[in-house]
């Protein structure tokens, strides 16, 4: 049997881009820097990436470690009239420390296991993070967006109810995740200059969104953006287009290889690709459990956590304990 262990090849085609996928080491297939990626391919690269650039300054503190878990706190901020529900993570010590917003996903109660598998990853790396819980959703004021959209659906049709999701997820949702921003910015120890912006799944889609505007983030990780609306919502497509058109940081895609689709992955980072823009893109190999293979990794960290950690440290120019 061929060996199937993880391998990853980086290409440059230009000075200004950077693209990097994950498959297993019996794949081999050819590539040419200007042919098209189409969602069907797992094309490898070769050659050698360029180094992402870093923020300009010392590095981050190198926080206290402990063994423990981190501790959640649970916080409250508001975005126009709702109070919005978040929970912080941060290491131990001072500061100030790179931070990160966590976007969960669509489901109406986000779980404090997701919360802290995140903060598992991220915390011990040096990262303080939030993970707000946008309106109608965890303990959150507001409608829940999957109401909205069934609403709709049934008062309006399918049409409607596409569009009112890209309306949603980049006009009020971005609106409780950036509320969130800004409450995470006012604390002391942590430092404005290194902030990104990390989600999977609806938050893959909020991480590309927040990407979009700034915001003050340096850089975004997006796992399994849009790859359970890909094929049923045409609007959604061309808007996440769109946005990977405007954004001016680093994005990080990321996708299980048994994804419900890869093709957002694809698509976007063609599109950062033609615009000359500095991404990474990875595709991990089947491991662990049937879940773990499947949308968002089924909540594992342990595979993508500390790629991740790696591409933000690089960026911001953090070094990790």
């Amino acid at each position: 049997m061929l060996p199937t262990r993880r391998v990853q090849l980086v290409i440059r085609c230009s000075t200004r881009w950077l693209l990097s996928i994950t498959l297993p080491a019996a794949v081999l297939l050819t590539f040419a820097c200007a042919m098209p990626v189409r969602p069907t391919e797992r094309a490898p690269f070769a050659g050698q990436g360029e180094r992402l650039s870093t923020i300009s300054g010392q590095p981050a503190p190198t926080p206290a470690v402990t063994s423990s878990p981190p501790t959640p706190q649970r916080v409250t901020f508001q975005n126009g009239d709702l109070t919005l529900v978040g929970y912080l993570f941060h290491p131990d010590g001072a500061g100030p420390f790179p931070a990160i917003i966590w976007n969960h996903g669509s489901e109406q109660n986000p779980t404090m296991a997701e919360f802290q598998n995140v903060a598992n990853i991220f915390v011990p790396a040096g990262y303080a993070v939030l993970a707000p819980e946008r309106r109608g959703q965890g303990e959150s004021q507001g409608q829940y967006i999957g109401d909205a959209q069934r609403q709709a659906l049934q008062q309006s049709g399918a049409d409607a109810e596409q569009r009112l999701v890209v309306q949603l997820l980049s006009g009020a949702q971005l609106d409780d995740q950036l509320a969130g921003l800004s409450y995470l910015e006012s604390l002391p120890y942590v430092d404005q200059s290194r902030l990104a912006v990390v989600g999977c799944s609806y938050g893959g889609i909020e991480t590309l969104f927040a990407a979009e505007r700034g915001a003050g983030f340096k850089a975004a990780v997006a796992l399994s953006p849009a790859a359970e609306s890909w094929d049923g919502n045409a609007s959604l497509r061309a808007r996440l287009v769109q946005a990977a058109d405007n954004v001016n940081i680093p994005i990080f895609l990321i996708h299980p290889e048994k994804d419900v689709s890869v093709a957002p992955g694809y698509a976007i980072a063609q599109e950062l690709q033609k615009d000359g823009k500095p991404y990474k893109f990875t595709i991990y190999p089947p491991f662990g459990t049937d879940v773990q293979n499947g949308h968002c990794f089924g909540g594992a960290d342990r595979i993508w956590g500390r790629d991740a950690v790696q591409f933000l440290n690089q960026v911001l120019g953090v070094t990790s304990p």
